[in-house]
């Protein structure tokens, strides 16, 4: 057992690769930037700072806690070290403004979708995972400033106003990673953002919301999609057919299964299979899926929407330990560019360790950022760290 425990913490640099994040970041973006037409001022002659400048001293301070605001990413361009691994020199609060409007989003979109291509996931410990090529569909609001009145939106039975800009994400369930994300106003539809990035042959597992649309589920079925979505609790079942439970499907705490219509219209309704499962606080979780029996079990359908669960632990990492409540920039531009470098610094870091970091782990990083950590001092730390999360882990199960 302790072998065992010592070859999965096994960490050296080589399986690291490098631990220069920024370094990383600009190589993927010059790779990218090659085959798109940038804004014609990042070639004049009179800027001093390029596209990868000013992007890499923005994730920059996503990095470090300490940068908060425009001026003080302009106030530490002016370091040597900063000038020399970060920005190529000094960027002023001005040039830093009008970078974010010449600036295109998609270019990091395309980034990001590289990235996360390279990041492996976790060999299955059964082949017969439910929830492999799944994924959870969720999105989250980031409260924005009062002046940023574009993100203004409103709603509820107070009709309150808020400013809110919307990260929409999807997010591979077995790797434990986004793979695809876009970034709205707050008030953008959820399930209208969804139907925007459907392919054949996906699979999806959401909440309440994107099942309270009846008619989505047959659009899904003819875009060639699967998926599991909780039903509210309003919403009417009309059993055609039961379906028989297994022990295992007992054992998940099953109640029933069967074939079933939505809602009152009947004959316009979509064939669906709906699983009944008991929670522990007494009520029913009804979940309903394309997917016949015999290709995904009940048990499974319940397993595929508790691990859902996975996407909300990912938008409180990216607001909590990336500094996401913070906006370096107001204008729409600035801050889709924010979000997705805040995405891109959440792939490197899954990249570059095998996981998502936790808030020592990350500690970690800025430290060897700031150069009070060698990279020796750096391994040696999350060595420490996963061992410790190891054991613990061990002991819970």
């Amino acid at each position: 057992m302790a072998d065992e425990l010592d070859a999965q913490l096994e960490l050296s640099e080589k399986d690291l690769r490098q631990w220069d994040l920024l370094a990383a970041f600009r190589k993927a973006l010059a790779r990218r930037a090659l085959a798109r037409e940038l804004h014609r001022s990042w070639s004049d002659p009179r800027r001093q700072s390029g596209y990868a400048d000013y992007l890499s001293l923005f994730l920059f301070g996503l990095f470090n806690p300490a940068l908060k605001t425009l001026r003080a990413l302009s106030a530490a361009s002016q370091l040597p070290r900063v000038q020399r691994e970060v920005s190529g020199g000094r960027i002023s609060l001005g040039t830093f403004s009008e970078a974010q409007h010449l600036s295109d989003p998609v270019l990091l979109e395309q980034v990001f979708g590289d990235l996360v291509a390279q990041v492996g996931g976790r060999p299955p410990w059964d082949v017969h995972q439910a929830w492999q090529g799944w994924f959870a569909r969720d999105s989250s609001l980031f409260a924005a400033l009062p002046r940023m009145s574009w993100a203004l939106y409103g709603g509820g039975k107070a009709q309150a106003k808020n400013n809110a800009v919307r990260l929409h994400l999807s997010l591979h369930l077995l790797e434990d990673k986004p793979v695809r994300a876009q970034v709205t106003t707050g008030k953008v539809c959820e399930r209208k953002a969804w139907k925007q990035i459907w392919e054949k042959g996906a699979a999806y597992v959401g909440d309440r919301y994107y099942g309270e649309n009846h008619g989505l589920l047959g659009e899904l079925e003819q875009a060639g999609c699967r998926y599991v979505l909780r039903l509210r609790e309003e919403s009417l079942v009309n059993v055609e057919e039961e379906l028989a439970l297994t022990e295992a499907d007992r054992a998940a705490g099953v109640q029933r299964q069967a074939w079933a219509r939505l809602g009152c219209r009947q004959r316009r309704s979509v064939r669906v299979r709906v699983v009944w499962i008991g929670m522990a606080d007494g009520n029913t979780l009804r979940l309903v899926t394309n997917v016949p029996p015999d290709q995904l079990s009940a048990a499974e359908v319940g397993l595929l929407y508790r691990r859902r669960w996975q996407i909300e632990c990912f938008f409180r990492w990216i607001k909590c330990l990336l500094g996401c409540r913070h906006w370096l920039a107001e204008s729409p531009t600035g801050v889709t560019l924010q979000l997705y470098l805040a995405l891109i610094a959440a792939v490197l870091f899954q990249l570059y360790t095998g996981r998502r970091p936790n808030k020592r782990m990350l500690e970690l990083f800025q430290l060897h950022q700031l150069g009070w950590a060698s990279t020796e001092d750096l391994i040696a730390g999350l060595h420490r760290e996963q061992e410790w999360q190891a054991r613990r882990k061990a002991k819970t199960n």
